[in-house]
């Protein structure tokens, strides 16, 4: 007798719908099975432990700030090795290549790379013209001629310590061949300054100059200069010599107040500490430029040219001269000779000088005719503007926060400021130093900001929340687990323990000794125990060993209470 095995094979259309008509029932067998359940409890407790320290990892972990994004590769690197330097955790993203860095390091970052003036990047400048591809039209050309050149003005202005960044337009027009049609150029500049920076008169006027120079047949009057906040820093028309010149004497009193007030600075500071005084000083100078001319002559004035003639008495006169044999060198004859008598006093007679040489007697007349030059000295003084007319200095002490200042110490205290500022009583210089209690400073309102505004609340609060969820997983989740476990293992060794088995271990060997074996219990015995405790004992024994008449104890315990 011969059986022959057949196979039969169901139909494909019945056998899909069979086997995947109800998952969840699936789901439930897979899970009956007794390893999945004995490995389950595991699974769950790993899988939870996991999902703590996920959370852990993403509470504790500052949230991610975006620095730059679309920097060049040079740019990157050198953000990254200054912010590494700097201990501050960044993070450059994959896909978008964008450098990220933590929330809280946001702002020192910022701070840090600009203080070392990163990123470098900038414009291409005259690279432009490098990527122009061949055949372009001249009209391109040109354009891109005239971007390179506006690239390059702005990072030159950008070089000026006050500007962080510029944009410079230019408006070249064509040039024609007829010279009614040309047009002068002219440009526009925008600079972004620096917070609590301005631009001199002096540094506007540079700018000018070095586009005007940059552009050929630009005139500086063509150039206009804005700031980042709208404010046109070049004059309409340009600058009369009257403005220019007061500009110039307010700028000069300023620098006078400002030298006085550092030199009180420098004063006070070893003294009384940073923050603890404030001073102001206001100078009265002088910028008027005078120029005076002085003439002067002496009383007495200087012999410049003589013309005279004098008669005296020939008797007394030298010897006879001439040439000899002339008649005209021949003397009259004595008798036609008279000899005059001067009178005392007469006006041909010389007079007597005090103190000088006797008059020459053979003297009896004389005329001359003198002409005199007058002394006179010429002078010019100029004064220079910029002497101080009048000076007053203010002095507001911080009080101390335990007692007041003595009025010697205020006195000494007005002492070194005079000493300081040069005080001049005859220019009517006033001094005047007080001590007052200061209104909230910067550090006080930073004390007394409300609690939630510090900059650490976040951060506990992150680290609380993420103890706080892993405290939870460990009770909620990892605990009862654990215990689940442990009882489980429980009920699988009461078996063996009823049973008298002993402890097998890995290799299928006894690890230990038989355990004592506790006698069966009776109802005879359950009825004759005497103490509330041995009966209890005596029903967990007959339960035991009966389970299935305990069974049926409860049931008809519960029905008779039912009735």
């Amino acid at each position: 007798m011969s059986t022959a095995l057949t196979t039969t094979t169901p139909a494909v259309s019945g056998a899909i719908p069979e086997r995947f008509a109800n998952p969840l029932q699936q789901m439930k067998g897979v899970m009956a099975q007794p390893a999945v359940r004995r490995a389950a409890p595991m699974a769950m407790l790993v899988g939870l432990v996991g999902a703590a320290a996920l959370a852990w990892a993403t509470l504790s972990t500052p949230s991610q700030k975006t620095l730059f994004t679309g920097l060049a590769d040079a740019d990157k690197a050198a953000v990254m090795q200054s912010l590494e330097q700097a201990n501050i955790g960044a993070h450059v993203d994959d896909g978008t290549g964008a450098i990220t860095v933590d929330e809280e390091s946001y702002s020192r970052a910022r701070m840090l790379l600009a203080s070392q003036g990163l990123p470098k990047q900038a414009p291409g400048g005259y690279a432009i013209l490098d990527q122009l591809p061949m055949g372009v039209s001249r009209a391109v050309e040109g354009e891109r001629l005239r971007q390179a050149r506006e690239t390059e003005l702005a990072r030159s202005i950008q070089d000026i310590d006050a500007v962080i960044e510029a944009r410079v337009h230019l408006a070249t027009p064509e040039v024609s061949v007829f010279v009614r049609d040309n047009a002068a150029p002219s440009a526009s500049v925008i600079v972004k300054l620096a917070a609590g920076r301005s631009l001199s008169d002096a540094q506007v006027s540079s700018i000018i100059n070095l586009v005007a120079s940059s552009v050929p047949g630009m005139k500086p009057d063509s150039v206009t200069i804005v700031d980042q906040a709208g404010a046109l820093l070049t004059k309409p028309g340009g600058r009369d010599a009257t403005a220019a010149l007061g500009d110039e004497r307010i700028d000069f009193q300023r620098r006078v107040e400002d030298k006085y007030r550092q030199q009180l600075t420098q004063l006070l500071t070893p003294l009384l500490g940073t923050g603890n005084f404030s001073a102001e000083v206001q100078a009265d100078v002088n910028l008027d430029e005078t120029q005076a001319t002085r003439e002067s002559y002496e009383k007495q004035g200087t012999l410049r040219a003589e013309t005279g003639q004098w008669t005296g008495d020939q008797k007394t006169g030298g010897g006879p001269g001439g040439i000899p044999g002339a008649l005209s060198n021949t003397p009259p004859p004595a008798s036609m000779l008279q000899v005059p008598t001067p009178a005392v006093g007469a006006s041909g007679s010389p007079q007597p000088v005090a103190g000088g040489p006797a008059p020459d007697p053979a003297k009896q007349s004389d005329s001359y005719q003198r002409a005199y030059d007058l002394g006179r000295e010429v002078s010019v003084t100029r004064a220079a503007p910029g002497s101080v007319k009048r000076l007053s200095v203010a002095v507001v002490l911080r009080e101390p926060e335990k007692g007041r200042r003595t009025a010697m110490e205020i006195n000494q205290i007005t002492d070194l400021v005079k000493s300081a500022v040069g005080y001049d009583q005859q220019r009517q210089d006033n001094v005047t130093v007080i001590s007052r209690q200061f209104a909230g400073s910067a550090t006080d309102m930073a004390d007394k900001a409300p609690w939630y505004d510090n900059s650490w609340l976040p951060m506990l609060a992150r680290n609380l929340t993420a103890i706080l969820i892993a405290l939870l997983v460990l009770l909620l989740g990892v605990r009862p687990l654990a215990k689940a476990l442990m009882k489980k293992k429980d009920e699988a060794e009461a078996p063996r323990l009823a049973t008298g088995a002993p402890a097998i271990g890995p290799d299928g060997q006894p690890t230990g000794p038989l355990p004592m074996v506790a006698p069966a219990v009776s109802l005879d015995q359950m009825q004759n125990t005497q103490g509330y405790d041995e009966r209890i004992g005596a029903v967990r024994g007959f339960t035991r060993d009966n389970p299935a008449r305990a069974a049926l104890a409860v049931r008809d315990m519960i029905k008779a209470d039912a009735k």
